[in-house]
């Protein structure tokens, strides 16, 4: 399966036309958005105890299993550089793909994370990362799964401004969907379970679209 990269989503600026922000468009409180991964936590965990149908339960070495911590740990990685942006951004685009990005993705770490529960099983595992993906010698490099951002670059994304941050951040966040993409791929291909197919396919669908998305964002930054 190929991950295309041609720019086609829809702009979403909220700019006025002399160039201020709307109120309704201004960045929410770091307060708020806060709240809201609590809740949306909360929420993914209730969907994962909920949508969890008796499929036969995958063991400690499946590759539902391993899929599912790994992707948590690749999760986690876009929650917290969404926040950086979130919070240092004045790019009312970024601001609200950088929100989007965060409680989707916190809301589907807690749904993966229920489901490892309810399995019986431990969140994280013994297994080195990307174990569980025939063929993926070479995929972890110093320790990171495919298109995870290296110390250095969330350290240089957090003393970013202006629109180096915005280019940062776009530039690493789609790095991060394309690795994220191939592995739920995998797991398409791989795996019969059908809540596990199901969250793989969504992940699939929505960080495609943000990558086209996040390819017009930069065509605007780079003008």
């Amino acid at each position: 399966m190929t991950v295309s990269t041609d720019a086609g989503a829809a702009d979403h600026d909220t700019t006025a036309a002399d160039g201020t922000t709307p109120a309704g468009a201004r960045r929410f409180g770091a307060g708020w958005i806060a709240l809201a991964l609590i809740l949306g936590l909360l929420l993914g965990g209730a969907a994962g105890f909920l949508g969890a149908r008796s499929f036969g339960t995958p063991g400690d070495d499946s590759a539902e299993a391993g899929f599912l911590r790994d992707m948590s740990t690749h999760h986690a990685q876009a929650v917290e550089m969404s926040m950086i942006a979130h919070a240092n951004s004045t790019n009312p685009q970024v601001v609200t793909l950088a929100n989007d990005i965060a409680l989707t993705q916190q809301g589907q770490i807690a749904t993966m994370q229920a489901w490892l529960r309810d399995w019986n099983l431990s969140p994280t595992g013994t297994a080195q990362p990307m174990a569980w993906m025939p063929g993926s010698e070479g995929s972890v490099r110093n320790g990171l799964m495919p298109g995870m951002a290296t110390p250095d670059q969330l350290a240089a994304l957090r003393k970013a401004t202006g629109k180096d941050l915005d280019v940062q951040f776009l530039t690493l966040m789609r790095q991060h969907h394309v690795g994220g993409i191939h592995m739920a791929q995998e797991i398409l291909d791989m795996s019969d379970n059908e809540d596990v197919r199901w969250i793989a396919d969504s992940m699939v669908k929505g960080q495609q679209g943000e990558i086209n998305l996040i390819d017009s964002m930069l065509q605007q930054l780079q003008r």
